[in-house]
C-alpha cells in the first residue's frame, strides 16, 4: 500500500529510508512546539492550548501536503510571522488575538484564490533560475545560521551585530562536537548520520553540566495528557471588516501577512525541492498547484485552530539529507507531532546543542547549490548574491526574495534586457519596493 501511494520504488527510496528521514525532520523541527506557544501566550492566549494545537495543525497541515503532493515537506506554525502576529498586529497596533486570528483566515482565503487561478503558480514561473537557485542556498545559510545561533555559537553583540559565543561553555562545546560529529558521519556515508549524532549529544548533554544543571533535562515523566484546545480553537472574530476605516487599517497587517506567507512558502518550497532533485533544469516544479493549495488550506486551517499561520518549514531539507523524498517522510513526521502530545516531556529534552549541529550540515549541503549559478555574469551574480546574503540577514526568507527580484528587474530595465523577465515577474518586483518603502495608499 505504502509502494503505490507514495511510489517509492519510482522515487528510488525505501519504507525504512522514508521513516527514518521522517524522524529526523520531526527532531529538527519539534522546538515548534514549546517556541510558538511561548511567544503566541504573549497575546494573552492560552498556553497549554497552543501546545496542542500547534501540534494539530502542524500534522494535518503536512499529513495534507503528503497526500496532495508526495513532497517531503513539513509545514508547522511559522516562525517570524508567529512574532509579526504576537508583536506587531496584536502587542504593538493593539489588535486582540481573535481579531488577529481573523486577518490570518482573510489571508488564507485570498491566498486560495491566487492558488485556484494559477497567480501563485505564475509567481513562481516568474523568478528567474538563477534566483530559484540563490534561494536554496541562502535558505542553507539561512538554517546553518539559525543552528549556530540555537546551539550558542553565534551570540548578539552590541557593536558587531553578531560574534562568537562562549566556547568553553558546556552547550557551546557540545554544538561544536555536535557538528563535528554530524559532519564526520554524513562524509564517510553513514546511514542516519543526522538522527544517530542528534541521539549522542542528547545522551552525552545528561553527563555534561552547566550552571549546575544538566544539558539534557530528565523529564519528570514520560507521558502527559494534551490540554483542551476550546480556549483558542474556532475563537476568530472579524470586527475589522465591518467599517471601511477597520478594513484600511487592516490592509497592510493583511498585505504584510500576504507577502511573507507566500515567499516564505514559495522559497522553502523551491528550496526543499531543488535539494531533493524535483526542480527541473528549466526552473518549473511538478505539482507546485497542490503544493500552493496545501499551503492555502493550511493557512485557513491555522486561523480556525488558533494560531498563527502555518507555513511550509526549511527543516524539512534535513529529512531530504537523510534520505526522504517523498510524502511518507513527512506523513511519519505528522504522526510523530500527534504522538508528541502525549510525549511532550519527553521530546523536550531534545537540547539546541543536539539539533543545531543537524541544521548547520543542512546549511551546507543547500548551499553546494551555489556552484550552478553563472558567478562570471555580473548581472546574473548581483541579484543572487544579494537574495543569498538577504535572507540569512533579514532573518526572513521573502525580503531576500523581494531584494534579489527588485535588484533583477532594475538591472534588466536599465541594461535594456526587460524581456529576460516576465510581467509578472515586474509586478511582484514593483510590490516588494511598495512594500519595502511603505508606499501604499491606505499606511
Amino acid at each position: 500500500m505504502l509502494q503505490r501511494l507514495f511510489k517509492l520504488d519510482q522515487n528510488q527510496t525505501t519504507v525504512g529510508r522514508e521513516l527514518q528521514a521522517g524522524l529526523t525532520t520531526f527532531a529538527a523541527m519539534a522546538y515548534i512546539l514549546a517556541v510558538n506557544p511561548a511567544i503566541l501566550a504573549n497575546t494573552g492566549m492560552d498556553k497549554g492550548a497552543l501546545v496542542t494545537v500547534t501540534a494539530i495543525t502542524a500534522a494535518v497541515s503536512t499529513l495534507l501536503m503528503a497526500l496532495l503532493t508526495n513532497y517531503p515537506i513539513a509545514m508547522a506554525p511559522g516562525m517570524g510571522i508567529n512574532a509579526f502576529f504576537t508583536f506587531t498586529i496584536c502587542l504593538g497596533r493593539g489588535v486582540p488575538w481573535q481579531e488577529a486570528l481573523g486577518m490570518v483566515l482573510v489571508n488564507g482565503v485570498i491566498f486560495l484564490l491566487l492558488s485556484v487561478t494559477g497567480v501563485r503558480e505564475k509567481i513562481i514561473a516568474a523568478i528567474p533560475h538563477s534566483l530559484k537557485i540563490a534561494v536554496t542556498c541562502g535558505i542553507g545559510l539561512f538554517i546553518a545560521f539559525i543552528g549556530l545561533k540555537n546551539g550558542g555559537v553565534i551570540v548578539a553583540n552590541p557593536a558587531t551585530f553578531v560574534s562568537h559565543g562562549n566556547f568553553g561553555s558546556a552547550p557551546v562545546a557540545l554544538c561544536l562536537a555536535g557538528i563535528a560529529l554530524t559532519a564526520i558521519l554524513v562524509a564517510r556515508r553513514v546511514p542516519g548520520a543526522i538522527v544517530i549524532s542528534i541521539a549522542i549529544i542528547t545522551f552525552v548533554g545528561l553527563f555534561v553540566r552547566a550552571g549546575g544543571n544538566a544539558v539534557t533535562q530528565m523529564p519528570e515523566s514520560l507521558f502527559a495528557f494534551p490540554a483542551s484546545p476550546a480556549p483558542v480553537m474556532l475563537k476568530l472574530t472579524f470586527h475589522f471588516l465591518t467599517t471601511s476605516n477597520a478594513v484600511f487599517m487592516a490592509l497592510p497587517l493583511i498585505l504584510t501577512l500576504l507577502l511573507v506567507d507566500m515567499f516564505d512558502n514559495i522559497g522553502t518550497l523551491i528550496g526543499v525541492t531543488k535539494r531533493a532533485g524535483f526542480l527541473r533544469a528549466d526552473g518549473t516544479l511538478p505539482r507546485a498547484g497542490r503544493a500552493l493549495l496545501a499551503d492555502s488550506v493550511a493557512t485557513m486551517l491555522s486561523a480556525l485552530c488558533g494560531t498563527s499561520t502555518v507555513v511550509s518549514y526549511i527543516e524539512s531539507a534535513s529529512g531530504v539529507e537523510a534520505g526522504g523524498r517523498t510524502g511518507l517522510t513527512t506523513t511519519t513526521t505528522a504522526v510523530l507531532m500527534l504522538l508528541a502530545l502525549f510525549l511532550t516531556p519527553l521530546i523536550l529534552i531534545i537540547p539546541p546543542a543536539a539539533t543545531a549541529p543537524a541544521l548547520v550540515i543542512v546549511g551546507v549541503f543547500m548551499m553546494q547549490s551555489i556552484i550552478e549559478i553563472d558567478m562570471k555574469d555580473f548581472k546574473v551574480a548581483a541579484p543572487a548574491v544579494l537574495t543569498i546574503l538577504a535572507i540569512p540577514l533579514t532573518f526572513s526568507i521573502a525580503e531576500g526574495i523581494g531584494l534579489g527580484l527588485i535588484c533583477a528587474a532594475l538591472l534588466a530595465l536599465a541594461l535594456g534586457e526587460s524581456k529576460k523577465m516576465t510581467t509578472v515577474g515586474y509586478v511582484v518586483a514593483a510590490v516588494f519596493f511598495l512594500e519595502f518603502f511603505k508606499f501604499w495608499p491606505f499606511r
